[in-house]
């Protein structure tokens, strides 16, 4: 995406789906999460209620719910939800809701109220939303979460011009996410990537009770 492709409204993010312009989009779900949800010794374990922000087309959430997770995936993009739908498997199958992640009236409608959710899988929307509500998003999640639960994020910690995806830098992600409840269990460059997603970190943070 250019400098100038800035535009973040629910539009905007259909045309860049009907557009092909979603380069962000593996076909998959992302390598290192899987690796870790699959492999690693600290990995949040099913069944549990887990909401992943910015779903998109649904390969992050579809993999949780193979894992046994009951998965809500929200996007404020009716066309990835579309795609998100039409995607869904029997055996991994999500519940697709258009809701703004920044919009608490919305989430509590939705029946997505404060502690409503054991876990949260961040990909994408933290380094898609304009930096300044990144403060509101993390609080967002803090809230969304109950005492003892949990946050697995992949972030994209670029230092590029322009965006989405907005760059970020590790210790800044860190921060929000500790003031907004969360410390952290793992945080640190994320193993198995792709050599076109350099600068990947990865962490498990645990919300505090």
């Amino acid at each position: 995406m250019t400098t100038q492709d800035t535009d973040l409204t629910p539009d905007a993010w259909d045309q860049r789906y009907l557009q092909g312009r979603d380069g962000w989009d593996l076909g998959r779900a992302a390598p290192p999460l899987q690796h870790f949800l699959q492999e690693h010794p600290l990995a949040p374990q099913p069944p549990s209620r887990v909401l992943v922000p910015g779903c998109g087309r649904g390969h992050d959430a579809r993999l949780l719910a193979s894992l046994g997770f009951t998965v809500t995936g929200i996007d404020i993009s009716a066309e990835a939800l579309r795609e998100a739908r039409r995607l869904d498997q029997p055996e991994a199958s999500c519940q697709w809701l258009q809701v703004d992640a920044l919009d608490p009236m919305a989430l509590h409608k939705e029946g997505l109220a404060a502690g409503s959710m054991i876990g949260v899988v961040e990909h994408t929307c933290f380094c898609a939303i304009d930096p300044s509500l990144r403060e509101a998003y993390a609080n967002s999640m803090g809230e969304m979460v109950a005492a003892g639960g949990w946050l697995l994020g992949l972030f994209w910690c670029h230092s590029r011009s322009g965006g989405p995806p907005f760059g970020c830098q590790p210790e800044r992600v860190n921060q929000l996410l500790s003031d907004a409840g969360f410390d952290a269990e793992v945080w640190g460059p994320a193993p198995h990537g792709l050599p076109s997603r350099d600068n990947e970190w990865l962490g498990l943070w645990r919300r505090r009770r």
